[in-house]
């Protein structure tokens, strides 16, 4: 069955980096457009920043965009998300989530079909 396994998730300072990393088994990964995305405590699940599935085209939520940068390596069948400049409100549990190719990069929750277990974010001021 489909799996995707994040990793990479911890307690950081302000200011600081972490890498994320979702790793695929069970699906042909390079034909899925992959996402990721995070749920704060009392908050929906929103959209971090999504991309195709060759990498080639990317989206990201305007609240990371120059500091967040999303990747993926076919060959390995993994996702990436590379956080820099670390603020409180980054604070959340991070999910990776596919979905099967389509030309639009979609950002609704809903339109994903597979979604890892998430792993845990915590900024401290």
């Amino acid at each position: 069955q489909v799996q995707l396994v994040e990793s990479g998730g911890g307690l950081v300072q302000a200011g600081g980096s972490l890498r994320l990393s979702c790793a695929a088994s069970g699906l042909t990964f390079s034909n899925y457009n992959m996402g990721w995305f995070r749920q704060a405590p009392g908050k929906e699940r929103e959209v971090v920043a999504v991309i195709n599935w060759s990498g080639s085209y990317t989206y990201y939520a305007d609240s990371v965009k120059g500091r967040f940068a999303i990747s993926r390596d076919n060959a390995k069948d993994t996702l990436y998300l590379q956080m820099n400049s670390l603020k409180p409100e980054d604070t959340a549990v991070y999910y990776c989530a596919a979905r099967k190719y389509s030309v639009v990069l979609v950002t609704s929750t809903q339109m994903y079909n597979y979604w890892g277990q998430g792993t845990q974010v915590t900024v401290s001021s």
